[in-house]
């Protein structure tokens, strides 16, 4: 047994190494799968919202009346439930993925932007989450009022601007760099 003690460290190290490159792999596939679901429901959310309103007033379509508001509102929620819960899933496993991966953020910029860009724009994102729980608060728990919703809606479309179209190019940016890993440095 003596002659074997000497190889059950490395053996230990090389056990530990390859459980977290495990560890790391599924927090990189889970973040992928939260990222493709968010960014599927965020756009959904994003033209379905702005089609309620005519021009950059947000003054609504004419055929919708404050009677439509309520099932519009209702079939809405679920997309708004989804981006938030999705985002967060997705930002807490890409930040574990960094955390355990093997990869080396000075060779691999793909990994260093991309870093960049989730933490950059996670304050916003979490800002509108926010205001997305306001909105869900305000249809299921509290006397429903379309015109409260709406206000939420359309401050959630004003204070930020043009954000949502430069956060969902941002992300997509962020799966060219996640698929084809560009910007890597040879060990040589």
């Amino acid at each position: 047994m003596k002659q074997y003690s000497f190889f059950l460290p490395i053996f230990a190290n090389k056990t530990k190494k390859y459980s977290m490159q495990k560890v790391s792999k599924i927090f990189q596939y889970l973040s992928v799968v939260f990222g493709v679901i968010w960014f599927g429901a965020n756009l959904s959310r994003i033209i379905l919202t702005f089609y309620l309103f005519q021009g950059n007033q947000f003054q609504l379509r004419e055929f919708i009346t404050q009677s439509f508001l309520e099932p519009i509102f209702f079939i809405l929620n679920p997309l708004l439930l989804i981006t938030s819960i999705t985002y967060a899933l997705f930002f807490l496993c890409f930040i574990l993925f960094v955390i355990t991966t093997s990869i080396k953020l000075k060779q691999n910029g793909w990994l260093f932007i991309m870093l960049i860009l989730v933490v950059s724009l996670a304050p916003f994102e979490f800002y509108l989450i926010h205001l997305d729980y306001k909105i869900l608060i305000s249809v299921f728990y509290t006397s429903f009022d379309p015109q409260v919703i709406l206000d939420l809606t359309i401050r959630r479309f004003k204070i930020l601007g043009s954000f949502p179209p430069i956060h969902l190019f941002s992300f997509l940016a962020i799966i060219y760099l996640f698929l084809f890993q560009p910007l890597k440095k040879n060990e040589n």
